[in-house]
């Protein structure tokens, strides 16, 4: 019981720091797009801007 206990609270306190400093946070939002929130992969254009005739 001690050990589950103990694994919780040092889970909750890694959660706290990750939170806290998420690394590439700024990129993960400029990569998504501005119409539709979706992630963009790659240098393109994202799905919602292209022609759908195309």
């Amino acid at each position: 019981m001690k050990i589950v206990l103990l694994f919780l609270v040092g889970m909750g306190v890694l959660a706290m720091f990750g939170r806290l400093r998420f690394p590439g946070q700024r990129r993960l939002e400029a990569a998504k797009c501005r119409k539709c929130g979706r992630y963009r992969i790659g240098k393109g254009p994202c799905s919602c801007e292209k022609d759908p005739r195309a």
